[in-house]
């Protein structure tokens, strides 16, 4: 197993790509710390494991030092962090209150940072580690009004590229993953008010919401967490730096050619 006796934490960790992560880890042989702000779900999946649960707020400064001394306390060792807390309020940048924007940039950016930080030392003492920012294909290009989300998401992969090239030479690899649509309850949220606005099922929103992606689907949560696997892995050894783009190709799609998509052939 690629993980066997390594030891993973994983923010974000109760439900959705984070409890996918986490199973997905612990599949392959790695101890799993999970953290979150809801007890509940976080000690289902540390029970499904065999983890352990760290519950607290990703803005709490303390929270992130906890689940550090967790792994090393039970499990002696930490090798991976994948930092996947995360939320997503609306308003383009005219409308947006302070109070949201301050939220969003400190769990989704601050969050990460901190959990980084705290893991650091054990990594390099080691001289290696792997680190994985749940960025969001948001860190590429920009929805309307979600100027708050999309800040902190392009702030990520900042972030990574600054991680990569201060600790590569150290042995810790960062690199960021870039999901599009996913099948969770933040997707369902969104989806639920395009439904709601369009008379439709949650279903028929994530087709209409996916319509253009070419794969015309969302991902499901443990699609992600195969591409989390690969960047912790030995297997992306040479990987570093990097933002590994999961939209089912939605980014590499040219929307300004969409027009023409039903023009008949030219003969």
């Amino acid at each position: 197993m690629r993980f066997d006796g390594r030891t993973a934490v994983v923010s974000g960790g109760g439900t959705g790509i984070g409890a996918a992560v986490a199973r997905a880890f612990a599949g392959e042989g790695a101890h799993v710390v999970v953290t979150g702000r809801r007890p509940e779900p976080l000690h289902e999946i540390a029970d499904e494991t065999g983890g352990v649960a760290v519950p607290g707020d990703a803005t709490d400064p303390g929270h992130a030092a906890a689940a550090v001394a967790a792994a090393l306390e039970r499990f002696g060792r930490l090798d991976v962090v994948v930092a996947n807390a995360g939320v997503g309020f609306g308003g383009a940048a005219g409308d947006v209150e302070d109070e949201p924007w301050l939220r969003t940039l400190d769990v989704n950016l601050t969050g990460p940072l901190r959990l980084v930080r705290a893991s650091l030392p054990a990594m390099l003492e080691r001289g290696r580690g792997a680190i994985v920012l749940v960025a969001s294909a948001s860190g590429l290009v920009a929805a309307a009004d979600s100027a708050a989300y999309v800040a902190s998401k392009h702030g990520l992969i900042g972030l990574v590229r600054s991680l990569a090239v201060d600790y590569g030479p150290r042995g810790v690899r960062a690199n960021a993953l870039c999901p599009g649509w996913v099948r969770t309850a933040m997707g369902d949220a969104s989806v639920d008010q395009l439904a709601a606005a369009r008379g439709m099922t949650r279903d028929r929103a994530y087709a209409v919401a996916t319509e253009h992606v070419p794969l015309r689907r969302p991902a499901d949560p443990r699609e992600i967490a195969a591409c989390a696997l690969f960047l912790a892995s030995d297997e992306s050894s040479y990987v570093n730096g990097a933002m590994l783009v999961v939209d089912g190709g939605g980014t590499a799609a040219d929307v300004a050619s969409i027009a023409w998509d039903d023009l008949p052939p030219s003969t």
